[in-house]
């Protein structure tokens, strides 16, 4: 019999959306105590199954390797549990009473886990332990190159669940995942919110959905290393990081970018820790292998040990290699190694000075991954910040390895899988993301003022003035507008610690100030004269100056001049 494998997709997830639904129903009444008792034992069975689902992963994609992978599981089902704890999702968050705004934690229902296939078990990990802890049921979509380690691991997690008082159903795995059924995942009147990790087109798919998604962006991590830093720390990290399954993080390292002189002292740690340096030829011949013509990422290198990928480009390295590295001279097209390459493989840029160093790395950034992560080694804090300031990157780390600081695991941003990139890679969002994100948070806000306390116009329609005045600044002539005077002088007076009933003298200090500048007759006190034609706008900066010198001539002659008055009236709130 023939099948239609897109078909049988599209029946399979309209079938498990509805059961996530149906059981969501339920779980949207557990107390946050119930919650986190499920999350809890969910996290447990995953740590016990840790080390067997990385060897999953492995044996199925071809990615990477096991401990590696092991340690990202531990990621998700270690450390990220225990960053959860005490994170209020349900029920009352938290009260203002100053404010009087109480505060509500709302499931949003059913959460669409686009799964990759470069990280599938620590993502299937991450992504329901944090929809669960928001009080949602989830329906994971794998890879199609990892369903079955992606699904045994959800197997892991919904046992768990159900043992914990979970509703049946709280969490669906896809078994048929094909585009047109993860379309159809996406697009469903049930899913709520979409979770999409994988290449562009799935993630531009899920932005395109017309359901709110949270998705990620392609990375190609810059990693500065200044003068400042400590040379041993930094190569052993970025090393560490380049190596850590075998660059498959999308947070990994792609270009080291140092001043030329650090060259010889860089190139020589580089050999100490193992990394094997290419030479022009081979540097070329990695080239045309790991980047496509149509310049994405060639799917038969992702992953794989240096040794691999250097004799699939006709090369032989040591068996012990860490990484490899290519010096390049460029960012750019004709640079095919200044992409992101997830693998293994460390572009080396050198430059003239640390002002061509910060020119590269926001070249690098721009180049494929606008938004994602950039990373430095210094101890010059000016240049860290500054570097923080220039890079069109949402994470920033400094002296550690990109992969294992970005995700959380040696900084305090948040423990996750998913790494939002901003606006800048048309990503929703540029957290790491967690529980939080999957919630909508209702208000109850308390009365606390009338609407004439709220404004300082008048709120009376027929009172408003009809354009502006020469007082706001306006441009055009006109009298000085005589309320904001009086507004300034009251507001100055209480600066200075003057009762408000002193406004009857107000009026009549300020009444030289508020008739038309052209009919008056008396000269200014400065001693200048008064030409006949009418005078331009006052702006309320002049306003407020006048009103403040004689504010201080009132309090002056009664003997209550403020301090340092004479060497200049400090600006007016509101008028600066």
């Amino acid at each position: 019999m023939l099948e239609d494998k897109d078909l049988l997709s599209i029946q399979e997830v309209r079938t498990k959306v509805e059961k996530a639904f149906a059981a969501w129903q339920k779980y949207r009444t557990y107390s946050q105590e119930q919650v986190d008792a499920i999350v809890e034992r969910m996290a447990a069975a995953a740590r016990a199954n840790a080390k067997r689902l990385a060897d999953l992963a492995v044996e199925e994609t071809g990615y990477g390797n096991a401990k590696d992978k092991y340690i990202k599981n531990l990621l998700t089902c270690d450390w990220l549990p225990r960053r959860m704890r005490g994170i209020k999702t349900v029920g009352i968050l938290r009260e203002l009473p100053e404010e009087k705004i109480v505060e509500i934690g709302v499931p949003v229902g059913v959460v669409a886990a686009i799964l990759p296939t470069t990280n599938p078990t620590s993502t299937a990990i991450s992504k329901t332990l944090v929809s669960l802890k928001a009080g949602n049921a989830i329906v994971i979509s794998p890879h199609p190159r990892a369903f079955k380690c992606t699904c045994a691991t959800a197997a892991v997690l919904y046992q768990a669940a159900l043992e914990a008082g979970a509703p049946e159903d709280i969490i669906q795995c896809v078994d048929r995942a094909t585009m047109e059924g993860i379309n159809a995942l996406m697009r469903h009147e049930r899913v709520s919110v979409i979770l999409a990790t994988g290449g562009h087109a799935m993630v531009k798919a899920a932005y395109s959905s017309g359901k709110p998604a949270f998705g990620v962006g392609p990375g190609n991590v810059p990693v500065l290393v200044d003068t400042s830093a400590g040379l041993e720390d930094a190569i052993a990290k970025i090393v560490a990081g380049k190596s850590f399954d075998y660059g498959t993080v999308c947070s990994s390292e792609q270009a080291l970018v140092a001043e030329y002189s650090l060259r010889d002292r860089i190139l020589g740690l580089l050999k100490q820790h193992k990394a094997y340096l290419c030479n022009d030829q081979q540097s070329d011949a990695l080239g045309k292998l790991l980047i496509t013509p149509n310049w994405t990422v060639n799917p038969q290198c992702v992953g794989q040990a240096p040794t691999k990928i250097a004799k699939m480009a006709g090369f032989e390295v040591p068996s012990d290699t860490s990484i490899i590295c290519c010096e390049i001279a460029g960012v750019g097209k004709k640079f095919p190694l200044s992409a992101e390459k997830l693998s293994p493989v460390l572009s080396l840029i050198f430059v003239a000075d640390y002002a061509a160093a910060l020119d590269t790395c926001f070249a690098l950034l721009k180049f494929g991954g606008a938004g994602h992560t950039a990373a430095i080694y210094a101890k010059n804090d000016t240049r860290i910040r500054e570097y923080g300031m220039r890079m069109p990157a949402m994470r920033v780390l400094v002296n550690t390895p990109a992969p294992q600081g970005s995700t959380g695991i040696t900084t305090n941003l948040f423990p996750s899988m998913t790494l939002g990139c901003g606006a800048l890679a048309g990503n929703s969002t540029s957290d790491n993301i967690g529980p939080l994100h999957l919630i909508n948070i209702k208000r109850l806000a308390y009365t606390v003022r009338t609407p004439e306390e709220a404004f300082e116009m008048p709120l009376d329609y027929d009172k408003a003035e009809d354009g502006p005045t020469a007082a706001t600044g306006s441009g055009g002539g006109g009298a000085i507008d005589r309320a904001a005077v009086v507004s300034a002088v009251e507001r100055y007076l209480a600066s200075r610690g003057i009762a408000a009933q002193a406004a009857p003298s107000m009026s009549s200090l300020t009444a030289p100030f508020t008739a038309p500048l052209a009919t008056q007759a008396a000269a200014p006190s400065c001693g200048c004269s008064t030409p006949g034609a009418p005078r331009p706008a006052v702006q309320q900066s002049v306003v407020a100056s006048v009103a403040a010198e004689v504010v201080d001539r009132f309090l002056a002659r009664r003997g209550t001049a403020p301090a340092g008055s004479p060497s200049g009236s400090p600006k007016l709130d509101g008028y600066s």
